[in-house]
Formats: structure tokens, sequence, C-alpha cells
């Protein structure tokens, strides 16, 4: 028999403590209204509470008292007062209360409160609740129960809360008389975040008095997605599709019953428009296999490209054009499939055989395979085809002219892929000076006009692959008259962006004496601290992402055979593999096994080891993705929040990175300007472990001088061009420029 029949709890705002007491009656209330008296019966529950509010501390990495959200201490110390003090006030509120009567009832609303706190962490951890909101859900979280204690609705409460507050809050209380009411609360606050995901979760309202207008919202925003919904005629979405008496809607359910439609999907404006008729498509698409002209195919989606964006200049933005299987996402995906994937896979053959898939190409359909390619196109790829287009063009070669022809459509990305391959000098020469340097202009202009960074992010990582002086100097005076225009005109945008980028520009020359990480407050570039990697207990944890697909499942097995046995213990269980250091620092690798990728047992393996990590608090400082590009976003998905260093073997382009420094705003990130090889990974990777277990700093600049000394001698050609196409953290200057950006408006 336990002699513990009550156990008191006293609260503090930021520390809590425990004092069990020797007796024997429950009654005992004090007047405190953050103290309770906490019956036998009940104490595991509370207990329970208890544990989530200390996982919730642990989680930065310190048992500290501080629950550390951001590097803002005022919200850190807000977030910590709601789930600490606040939460330990409404357990004593359920125990105190005379509407609570009964040990179920009370058991039923600390349940209610364990799930708050437990869906605050998961949501904080994975970055899907923005951790400011704490408050103000904590605050909404008390009134929708003492709302459900007075059976009334809880959806006034979720109406005037943010999404991420409502979305918390109102499965916890899904007996709530006003639950389905809050449900669509919620669902049309998503639909208004999330436009793109409408049709995917409207099938619960297709009932609902608001349900065909979000349809057409949805086709405004993603026709070609509901193009994909109206296929399924007899569903309920289809079924709404179907009924609408929208005129796109109608014309976009209409063509859903064409044979191959997707395949026309892109000239959808032209076939409203009259401009281009089905039977003259046809010609092309044959039946989709059986008489398929993909080179006739191609320059349609390329005439049509060039036509669309003129009208996209005029602020026209043709309704087939963005989205999945629209027009630039087709032609992307054609110009992969077509061109650029059987010129990377010859890229052992001479020229001539390699290159044929391109010999029909045009120069301006050469300059769209090129830049749609821009994350798959490997360098020798490239150099080859840009040399093709220059024969296009002619004896007379004129590179303004072509610019022209495709009314500037992508030229930023061109130039920026032009520096990086080391052909931006030659491009540039082939036009009149003063083209040259108009082009240039244009180049670092109006980067504050955009709706993302991505031009400013292009221009940075150009300037890092330029070698010609002149040149570097051209795009450093045209930054810095640019920053004093924005000055001059008082746009802090302007302001913000033109002078980062020219404090990172002057950085690179060791003569400025610029340190970045004073000068612009983000981490040091240079160099990792070994502290800076490791969590409480003193270990650096590491997880791999691999894939399983042929080259996966050969880098996985060559990635196993890398550790000796003399100094680390392999451990493989069904789906993923673990790695211990035996010596110095404590170092723990975590990688899933390459399982079969048609039946999605890699992602399945994925998502089990996440949860294995999640449940034992190991925390990855340290993430590397094994694969091809187009496996990119699954790592992204499931990478862990606050990564330190992150190696990709494939660079994934603005989209990739942006959403990587969303999750891990100051992480050192190695990429490379194609496909990484494993011959190239391995080195890096027992590079860093070497360190790692050492306990040193990791010092960038020693560890590329190491590593370019070993691949110079390298036997493979192979391997020495594709390690000069790697890039340290040090010189990727579109990442230290998102960092810095974040880092200075965050600030404001």
């Amino acid at each position: 028999m336990y002699f513990w029949h009550l156990c008191t709890r006293i609260v503090f705002m930021k520390k809590f403590l425990l004092l069990p007491f020797l007796i024997f009656a429950v009654g005992t209330v004090f007047a405190n209204a953050d103290t309770c008296t906490i019956p036998f019966q009940r104490a595991r529950f509370h207990d329970r509470i208890n544990d989530e509010q200390k996982k919730c501390d642990r989680a930065d990495g310190k048992i500290d008292g501080t629950i550390r959200v951001s590097k803002n201490d005022e919200i850190n110390l807000q977030v910590t007062d709601a789930i600490t003090r606040k939460i330990d006030a409404l357990q004593c509120f359920v125990e105190n209360s005379k509407k609570i009567v009964g040990n179920n009832e009370k058991i039923r609303n600390l349940n209610y409160i364990e799930e708050l706190v437990k869906a605050f962490k998961a949501g904080w951890r994975s970055k899907q609740f923005n951790a400011a909101l704490t408050p103000k859900l904590v605050e909404v979280f008390e009134r929708s129960l003492k709302a459900n204690l007075d059976s009334q609705s809880i959806s006034p409460y979720i109406q005037d809360a943010a999404w991420e507050v409502g979305s918390i809050i109102t499965p916890i209380f899904n007996k709530n008389i006003g639950y389905k009411k809050s449900k669509e609360i919620l669902f049309l606050k998503y639909a208004d975040k999330n436009p793109d995901k409408i049709l995917a979760n409207l099938t619960p309202y297709v009932n609902a008095s608001f349900a065909d207008s979000l349809v057409q919202i949805a086709c405004q925003k993603d026709p070609v997605q509901l193009y994909n919904y109206a296929l399924a005629i007899k569903s309920p979405v289809g079924k709404l599709i179907h009924n609408s008496t929208s005129p796109l809607v109608m014309a976009i359910a209409k063509l859903s019953q064409t044979p191959n439609a997707l395949f026309y999907f892109p000239f959808l404006d032209d076939i409203l428009s009259g401009k281009q008729t089905i039977e003259g498509i046809k010609k092309y698409v044959g039946d989709g296999t059986v008489g398929y002209d993909s080179v006739g195919y191609f320059q349609l989606l390329v005439k049509t490209e060039i036509n669309y964006y003129a009208r996209l200049v005029r602020l026209d933005t043709p309704i087939a054009m963005f989205g999945t299987n629209g027009l630039r996402d087709v032609l992307q995906r054609k110009a992969i499939q077509h061109f650029i994937t059987p010129i990377n896979e010859l890229h052992e053959l001479p020229t001539t055989p390699r290159m044929r898939a391109i010999q029909p190409l045009s120069a301006q359909e050469l300059y769209y395979m090129m830049v749609m390619g821009e994350n798959d196109i490997y360098t020798s790829s490239y150099k080859h085809s840009f040399t093709r287009l220059l024969e296009k063009l002619g004896p007379k070669a004129r590179t303004d002219d072509l610019l022209m022809s495709v009314n500037m459509d992508y030229f930023k990305k061109f130039i920026k892929m032009a520096a990086n391959f080391n052909q931006l000098d030659t491009f540039l020469k082939l036009m009149p000076k003063t083209s040259s340097s108009t082009l240039m202009r244009a180049f670092v202009a109006k980067l504050d006009q955009g709706k993302n960074l991505e031009d400013a992010v292009d221009v940075a990582d150009s300037y890092s692959s330029i070698n010609d002086k002149v040149l570097l100097k051209t795009i450093l005076d045209n930054v810095t008259a640019n920053e004093q225009a924005s000055i001059d005109e008082d746009n802090n945008k302007g302001k913000v962006i033109y002078g980062l980028l020219k404090t990172i520009f002057l950085s690179l020359d060791p003569a400025n004496g610029i340190d970045l990480t004073e000068t612009i407050g983000i981490p040091p570039v240079y160099s990792v601290d070994a502290k800076y990697l490791q969590d409480d207990t003193g270990r650096i944890i590491q997880q791999v992402f691999f894939y399983g697909d042929d080259d996966g499942k050969q880098n996985y097995n060559s990635f196993k055979l890398s550790f000796s046995p003399n100094e680390w213990k392999l451990t493989q269980t069904a789906e993923w593999l673990e790695v211990k250091s035996l010596k110095g620092k404590r170092v723990w690798i975590y990688a899933n096994r390459p399982l079969d990728s048609d039946a999605n047992l890699d992602d399945s393996a994925q998502v089990h080891l996440n949860a294995y990590l999640s449940k034992n608090e190991l925390y990855p400082s340290v993430v590397i993705h094994r694969g091809h590009s187009y496996w990119l976003p699954g790592t992204i998905k499931r990478m862990p929040g606050d990564a330190k260093i992150i190696v990709l073997g494939s660079c994934g382009g603005y989209k990739n990175l942006s959403q990587i420094l969303s999750l891990c705003p100051d992480a050192h990130i190695i990429s490379t300007k194609e496909i990484g090889k494993g011959d190239i990974n391995r080195p890096i990777l027992n590079y860093l472990n070497q360190v790692f277990t050492s306990g040193k700093t990791l010092l960038w600049k020693d560890m590329w001088a190491s590593l370019s000394k070993t691949f110079s001698k390298d036997p493979s050609p192979a391997v020495r061009e594709s390690w000069d196409d790697y890039i340290p953290p040090y010189k990727n200057l579109g990442a230290i420029f998102i960092k810095a950006y974040n880092k200075k408006m965050d600030g404001e």
C-alpha cells in the first residue's frame, strides 16, 4: 500500500518543484491560485503533464527552466511562462473547479491539458507551429476549456484565433457542440493560406455553402490540379467540379475528358482563345506513346513559353503557365527527360554520339533546355550544350539578340549558370560592349521587386563563381549603385538586399578585413566549433537519408564499408543502421536503409527512424542527403529542425535552399552544382567524422585544401571535374545571403 495519498504541487513562474507529503487525508487547498491539492488517484495524470513540460524544456538541448524557441529572449520568456506557470494554473483550475465533478471528469480535462502541451512540442519541433503564438494558444485553450465545461461552442474562439492555434485546439475538443463549425472555420482559414491544397482537403466540405467558391479559387491557383480532380468524375470533389457554373472550371472539366489531356494542358490559354486547337497539338502528341514527337512537342512548348512570358510581362498571367503540369512544369520535365538525361547518361562517349539528342534544337530551344535543367545538367553536358548554342547562332553570333528573342525570359538564371560553368565571359563578348554593360546592370537591378529572393541569390552565387576581376568589379559597382539608389528612395528592402550583397562580396577579399559574423550577425562562416554541434550530453548526432533506387543501394553498401570495426560499432535493424564511435568523442550516426522506393519502403523507414530519434530525444545536428536531386524534397520534409551542418550532395536550387534555411537558419551547407558522387561524398563524410571524433574545431578552408589535394591526384577525370563543382559553406554565397537577409529582417 502506498503511503503517498497526497502530493501538493507548488508552482513558480519559471521553475516547478514536486513536494511529496505524508498526508492521509485529502482536503487542503492553498489560497494561492497557482497551488492546489492533488489526490493520489490523479497524481499520475499530473505527472504526465509535468513530464511533457520537462520535455519542452529539454527540447532546446538544455534543461534550465527556459524553453528557447527563438533567439528573442522576450519571446522565450513568454513561451516558458505559458507552458509552465499557465499550464500549472490550468491543472489547479481542473482540481479546484466545482464545475468539474467526479474523478473521471477531472481526468478527462487533465488529458486535454496534456494533449495541448504535446501538440505544442510536436508543432514547434516540426516547425509547423509558430512558437511565438504559444501565449495565445494557451489563452484560447483556456477559454475553450471553460466553454466546453459550460456546454457552449468553442467556435467563436476558433474564429478569432490564428489557424495554427485553432488547428491544435479544435481536435482536442472533438466532442464539443461547436466542433463541426470549428472545423469549417479552420478549413476556410487553411484554404486562405493554402489555396493549392483546397481540393486535396475539400471532400468533407463538398456540401458546405462555400464549397463552389473554393473550387473557383483552387482553379485560379492551380488549374492543372483541378483538372486532375475532374478526372475522377464520380468522386465527391469531381462531381462538385463538373456541376460548377464557372466558365473556366467548366472548360477544364471538359478538357479532363479528352484522351491524354495532360499533354494539351500547357496550351489551355491558346486553346480557349482559339490560337491553337486540340487537333493541331495532337500531331505532336499522338496517343501519348505511338506517334509522339518528343522534339516537336518540346519545340511547341518553347514557342508557347515565349508567347506566355510576353503576356506575363504585360501583367496578364496565363492560366496554364504555372503549377504541376502547367507549361513551365512540363517544359522542365520534357527538357530533362528528352535531352538532359540522355546526354548526361552518355557522358563517357565522344561528343558527337553523346550530344545527338540535342542536334535538332535551335538556339532558343537549347537556351530553355539549359535553364530548365539547372539542377540536373552535368558540367560537361552544359559546356557541350553551350558550345552547340553558339554554333546555332551562326557565324555572326549576337548573344544579345538571343536574349531579346526570348523576351529576356530567365535571363538572370542563364547568366548565373554561365558564371557557374565559367562561360559568362564568352557569352558577354559575343555582344556589343554597351549591350553587355546594360545586361549586367539589368542582372543586378530590381532584386527587391521579386516575390522571393531567388534573383538576389542567383547574383550572389554568380559572384562566387566568377574569376574575371573586371567583371567582378562591374557587378560590385552595380550593386553599390543600386544600394545608393535605394538609400535615396528610402527603399528599405532594397537597402537591405543590396547592402548585404555588397558586404558579402567585399568580405571575399581578405584585404577588406570584413568579419561577416561581426558585421551582419550571422554565425561563423569559416568554422564550426565542436560544442556547437554537441547536444547536452556531449554527443554529435548525425542523420543520413538514403533512397531505395539502385544508386541508393550501392551507396549505402559503400557507406557501411567506410566504417572501420576498430573505430565504429555498427548495429543494423530492419529499417535503419546505427553507427557509434568507439574512440574519441561520441559520434552517433543514424541512416535509414535504402529499402524499395517503388513500394515506398524507404519513406516508411525514414518516418520510423524519425519517430525513434524523437522518442529517444536524439536531435541530429548534422544531416546528410545521399540521393539524386529529385529525392531532395523528401529529405527536406523529414529533416530535423536546427541542424548545424547539411551535406546535400546536390544543390537543389533556390527553392530547396530557402526551405532548408527556414528549417535550419544557421546551417553550414555543402552542395554541388551537379549530382553528387559517392567517390567524393565518402571522403567528405570521413573527413567530417575524423574531426568530430577528435573534438577539434572544424575549419572549412583546411578541409577543402586537404580534400582538393587528395582529389587532384585521383586517376579519374570525372572525379576531378566533379570535385570542382562542390561548393564549401564559406563560398555558398546564396546561402550566406539568405541567412543574412533573414537575420536582418527578423531584427526589424
